[in-house]
């Protein structure tokens, strides 16, 4: 099989990111536990999602929010493509970043960001798993949200969807439709923004046995942070 045939046969899994700082970033986490408390939490939230990049069957790409974090994304997954974000709100970032991966060749994309530990093997399988029949491919968050979002068409005008609110599934879903597409929900899942989402992680982790879950939890409890 070449390269080619690979790029366009396998979904592409983008991890969408930030390098994890002080003040950038979980800022709702950082209110309520302190921020270096929340710093902490990312940098192993985001061990989970490159955990999962690095699980991926298909070509891979990690894609920081600007050019200059490139060599720090590199280094953190050796094994992907690295493409910065543009400007713009979360939308037209990822518009950009779509169109600039399907003109390189590939044309079924999953997107997921590095804050949804519970995401499993098998829900990327029952994503795989529709992609052969549907179009669009939405995993949601239990705040209305979505964790993963996956596509065999380019997105529609994402920009003016309510991005970090309740209705930001919904909305996405309908503008896909509305463009034509056949669209499914296989899930829910949650993402971590809030205290109260670490008791949620707790519980969902308790029996995972990947190495990156049991050092995020492990971080939790010898740092003392106190799920709500």
């Amino acid at each position: 099989m070449t390269i080619e045939q690979n790029v366009s046969n396998h979904p592409t899994l983008v991890l969408v990111c930030k390098r994890p700082a002080l003040g950038h970033g979980k800022q709702r986490l950082a209110a309520q536990i302190g921020a270096e408390q929340a710093l902490r939490i990312a940098e192993r939230l985001l061990d989970c999602a490159l955990e999962d990049l690095d699980a991926w069957p298909g070509a891979t790409i990690i894609s920081p929010d600007h050019g200059g974090a490139c060599d720090w994304a590199h280094a953190q997954a050796p094994q992907a493509i690295c493409i910065a974000q543009g400007t713009g709100n979360l939308g037209e970032r990822l518009n950009a970043l779509d169109k600039a991966l399907r003109e390189q060749g590939h044309q079924r994309l999953v997107f997921i960001g590095s804050d949804a530990p519970a995401l499993t093997p098998r829900d990327y399988q029952r994503v795989r798993a529709a992609l052969d029949e549907i179009d669009t491919v939405l995993l949601g968050a239990r705040d209305g949200g979505v964790v993963l979002m996956a596509s065999n068409r380019p997105w529609p005008n994402l920009a003016a969807l309510p991005w970090s609110t309740a209705s930001l599934g919904p909305a996405l879903a309908d503008i896909c439709r509305s463009a034509g597409h056949s669209v499914a929900c296989c899930g829910e899942s949650f993402d971590i923004d809030e205290q109260a989402d670490l008791s949620l992680a707790q519980l969902q982790l308790a029996g995972d046995p990947r190495v990156a879950r049991r050092h995020f939890l492990q971080a939790l409890s010898r740092r003392g942070v106190t799920p709500l």
